[in-house]
């Protein structure tokens, strides 16, 4: 995983940790605003570091790389954080459900059971396309995935739904039940 450090790397580097990690912890603070998080950040940093100290030490300014390892980490942790805030915000939305006109019961607890059935992608790409009704591009940037994977999930969970629920005409079923559900969800158009 890394390079073997001397005994003189290893006394420079734990003086490295002391003179930079309040400050690499600072730093990391500011740039995600999780207090929490910085710890973290900041010791991923500095392991990172460790394990390329053989070739970081020799460099002009060590700090700096150091400095831009916390930034890309930051980066990295808030763009996740951004991404399940949004899976979040569009799965387990608090909206009531309404009850739609004449609704057929039993296909409506079947295409569910059915869903819980798929795997998160393909669930997902099928409700977004058919229950909120969004493009393959929308659907692509809410999940975070390029355009063929959500056509290849949709198509996939469609033909799993229709060999769970095992009837002709499951497509139509299933894109009726969840239009009725994603109305109720209330879609955002």
């Amino acid at each position: 995983m890394g390079t073997v450090v001397d005994d003189g790397a290893s006394v420079e580097f734990h003086a490295f940790f002391e003179r930079h990690y309040a400050e690499l912890t600072g730093l990391a603070h500011l740039l995600t605003g999780e207090p929490d998080a910085a710890d973290d950040l900041a010791a991923d940093a500095l392991l990172a570091l460790w394990y390329r100290w053989d070739r970081i030490r020799t460099a002009d300014r060590p700090v700096a790389y150091a400095r831009g390892v916390v930034a890309n980490l930051a980066r990295t942790r808030i763009r996740s954080a951004v991404r399940e805030r949004r899976r979040v915000a569009l799965f387990w939305s608090q909206r009531t459900e309404k009850v739609a006109q004449n609704p057929d019961v039993a296909s409506v607890v079947d295409v569910r059971t059915a869903l819980r059935g798929l795997p998160f992608r393909k669930r997902a790409c099928v409700v977004l396309r058919h229950a909120f009704d969004l493009s393959e591009k929308d659907t692509a940037l809410a999940l975070g995935i390029s355009v063929g994977t959500v056509k290849s999930q949709t198509s996939k969970g469609m033909a799993e739904l229709q060999r769970l629920l095992g009837a002709q005409g499951t497509r139509q079923k299933v894109r009726a039940v969840l239009a009725r559900t994603g109305e109720a969800g209330g879609r955002g158009r």
